[in-house]
């Protein structure tokens, strides 16, 4: 959880200076893909408290009402955040690109246009590359774009969709300010607006579907599953087990359920100790399975049932 508090804070610094220097330059020069851009860095602002928030509420311990704790308040500020994205970000930017291409204005000099700009993509990357880091120590020799996916650590892909999205945005921009002043069409400024509107609306989408999932209780991915189960099968002990039923309660938190049938007469302490076994083999190779239970009597479903 350090890493992704570093993660966060890293993104909200560089936000926070970005924004008030975007709507200064904004309300100098008139430009409505500034505009936006400022819209945007106050969102991402925002989105980062939302998420140390939930980064915070949970790590709170179990108790009597959650006896699992409250590791899935990520997920759910997560969702906020996302939603934010979609409806603030990206709603009040393509409105202010619709405003500024119905009603279009001369542009002042896009000079201090592209100095922010310039200095934006600046923070945004060096914000882009600590989350990157961070992603890139967890995915092994995982591909990037699935261990993005399979990440469930909603403080880190999200930092970095929102960054992905604001170096996107700030592209757009520099070419919807560089057109408007060059052809002097402002009508192209506002259309600028609008594309970045659309880029963060579906930037939200895809972190929408990415914590539904999340909250809904997703488990684990088939090749950890089936890593699992073939470890409970080459136990001594163990003649059959079923597919493990699995859930996410956090980023480095995962439920596990094993029904089991041992070998006909295996004795109540081999049993035991079998039991033991596995658990303790589990917990070895993955760490984040902190919640163990193993069901020992016969599965009710021979589908299931896998070669001993």
């Amino acid at each position: 959880m350090a890493e992704s508090r570093i993660v966060v804070y890293g993104a909200m610094a560089g936000n926070v200076a970005i924004a008030v220097t975007k709507f200064i330059v904004a309300g100098i020069t008139g430009s409505s893909a500034m505009l936006s851009e400022a819209i945007h860095s106050s969102v991402d602002t925002g989105n980062s408290v939302l998420l140390l928030v939930g980064l915070k509420r949970s790590q709170r311990a179990p108790d009597a009402e959650h006896p699992f704790g409250y590791g899935k308040e990520l997920y759910f500020w997560s969702l906020i955040v996302a939603v934010l994205i979609f409806g603030v970000g990206g709603g009040i930017s393509a409105y202010e690109g619709v405003l500024h291409m119905l009603h279009p204005e001369p542009m002042s000099d896009p000079f201090w246009n592209y100095v922010v700009l310039g200095s934006a993509a600046v923070f945004e990357g060096i914000s882009f590359s600590i989350a990157l880091h961070a992603l890139w120590k967890e995915k092994g020799s995982k591909p990037l774009w699935k261990a993005l996916h399979a990440s469930k650590d909603p403080s880190t892909f999200t930092v970095l969709a929102e960054d992905s999205a604001a170096l996107a945005g700030l592209l757009i921009a520099a070419v919807g300010v560089f057109a408007s002043h060059y052809f002097d069409m402002p009508v192209l400024d506002g259309a600028a607006s609008v594309a970045i509107g659309i880029l963060l609306a579906g930037v939200a989408m895809l972190l929408i579907y990415e914590s539904r999932s999340l909250l809904v209780g997703e488990g684990v991915d088939r090749d950890m599953a089936r890593a699992i189960q073939k470890m409970a099968l080459e136990d001594e002990a163990v003649a059959s087990a079923a597919q493990p039923l699995t859930m996410y309660f956090g980023p480095d938190e995962i439920l596990l359920t094993l029904d089991v049938r041992f070998k006909r007469g295996t004795s109540g302490s081999d049993v035991a100790a079998a039991v033991d076994r596995i658990e303790r083999n589990i917990r070895v190779r993955f760490e984040a399975v902190k919640r163990i239970y193993i069901e020992a009597k016969p599965i009710a479903a021979a589908a299931h049932d896998a070669p001993a």
